[in-house]
């Protein structure tokens, strides 16, 4: 039994036949639902299971949505779950209230970064390094008690500024190399010195591998400094 028509609704048969948008079309009905057009199976475009050509082809429009009373309280509710609000919140309380932190493996390695680049363990290392084998020895004609520890900094770590200023070995005046500042440098320790970017360092004797013993001409003080920090002239 032949279909029916999807426009004319009378009887399709197959030499006239179009199969398209499931339903059933003479060739003469396959046309637009606006203009009448004639279209074929290349140039249609079906919108509802209705043939349209290219110019009258419904488009799509975009619906403006009000702000109701709903749509507020959902926008409110995905701001405060966003992570914006949460880290305007984290700003604002922080320093306010305090909470326990887990001993997690990421904490645990700052921690152990922090003690290896910690004044107090520098210190420790240096103590121990004067009392072994890597003690600086004496310059020709210098006393070699200059770089001998007194038996307090041995025994007390926190013994006088003067006591600290003998164990750092201080050479007398006119006895090392000279030195450039290439950074400046803020003294952390009362037995450090502080400089800035080019002032000459006087009497500059190694202590070990990282740090020095000398003299800043422009100010007078003299202490310990960092190796890299300056440069030789």
């Amino acid at each position: 039994m032949n279909p029916l028509c999807g426009r004319c609704n009378r009887v399709v048969y197959p030499t006239e036949k179009v199969n398209c948008l499931d339903k059933y079309w003479h060739k003469g009905c396959f046309s637009c639902e606006v203009c009448k057009m004639t279209l074929n199976m290349k140039n249609y475009k079906g919108f509802d299971k209705k043939p349209y050509c290219n110019a009258h082809y419904p488009k799509t429009n975009f619906t403006s949505v009000a702000d109701t009373p709903e749509n507020l309280r959902l926008q409110q509710q995905t701001k405060m779950q966003s992570h914006v609000r949460y880290r305007e919140d984290f700003e604002k309380n922080k320093g306010k209230c305090f909470s326990s932190v887990a001993d997690t493996p990421e904490i645990q390695r700052v921690k152990k970064s922090q003690d290896n680049i910690s004044n107090i363990k520098y210190h420790e290392d240096f103590e121990k390094a004067k009392l072994g084998k890597d003690a600086p020895q004496p310059q020709s004609g210098h006393s070699p008690a200059a770089f001998q520890p007194p038996a307090a900094s041995q025994n007390n770590y926190d013994a006088p500024s003067e006591s600290v200023g003998q164990a750092a070995g201080g050479p007398a005046t006119g006895s090392g190399k000279k030195y450039r500042a290439v950074y400046d440098y803020a003294a952390a320790d009362e037995d450090e010195v502080s400089f800035v970017d080019g002032d000459v360092i006087l009497d500059v004797h190694q202590i070990d591998e990282g740090w020095m013993y000398g003299r800043v001409e422009r100010t007078g003080q003299q202490g310990m400094l960092p190796a890299n920090y300056v440069e030789a002239i």
